[in-house]
């Protein structure tokens, strides 16, 4: 049916780890796990970093961000996703630069040079492990449609995309979240709330990561948020 490109957000609730070695000496990067770490784990032996985050002294706009990228993977023959992301510890919120598409993290230290060289000016380092965080991130989303209202995207592997009739807020996204995760067939699947921008508005989608996802299952997860939002 052809790729379709729009402009969004997405929310999600994660662990989150500090990343102590392998980075600029004192600045502040984040690791957010993969979910599916052991799925994956099963295929490679090589530990490969699924997001990180580099967090700056102060925000950065999308449109920056987007520009320096694709500045740095032209000089340097990368292939880097990066984006605008906010990353909310209790009542504290950091701001940050997105990076997926690192291959190992001992390029981590590099491919911040990279940034920091285009003038991004890193918070200074904090250390945690495995720490509750609401995070932002505003992105480009390449999809193809696979049926009314589900899509799944055409970068990265096993993520989909099912559209919701309303706007929810993030607690009543994480109850309705729970209890149909309660009640499917299959419950081991990741899932974040969504927003893309339209002409004339915006739609709510739910991002959906799931190794070798079925079409049915995502139908049925569907239907299931829209008998409770509708």
């Amino acid at each position: 049916m052809g790729s379709l490109e729009y402009i969004g957000k997405i929310i999600k609730q994660e662990n989150i780890d500090t990343v102590d070695e392998n980075k600029i000496p004192n600045t502040f990067v984040i690791n957010v796990p993969d979910p599916y770490k052991n799925y994956y784990g099963r295929f490679t032996e090589v530990e490969k970093p699924n997001s990180i985050i580099f967090v700056t002294k102060t925000p950065n706009s999308f449109e920056k961000i987007l520009r320096v990228t694709n500045g740095i993977n032209e000089k340097y023959g990368l292939n880097l996703d990066g984006a605008k992301c906010e990353v909310t510890i209790g009542s504290r919120k950091l701001n940050g630069v997105r990076v997926k598409g690192i291959n190992r993290y001992p390029e981590i230290a590099q491919i911040q040079q990279y940034y920091k060289d285009e003038g991004y000016d890193f918070a200074k380092s904090e250390k945690f492990h495995n720490v509750d965080a609401l995070i932002r991130i505003n992105r480009f989303f390449n999809i193809e449609k696979l049926a009314e209202g589900i899509f799944k995207s055409n970068i990265e592997d096993d993520v989909y995309y099912i559209t919701v009739p309303r706007y929810m807020k993030w607690e009543e996204f994480r109850t309705i979240t729970f209890e149909i995760k309660n009640n499917v067939s299959d419950k081991n699947y990741d899932i974040a709330k969504g927003v893309v921008y339209l002409n004339g508005g915006v739609k709510e989608f739910l991002r959906i990561s799931k190794p070798k996802s079925t079409l049915e299952l995502l139908k049925q997860i569907q239907q299931k948020y829209i008998d409770k939002l509708e």
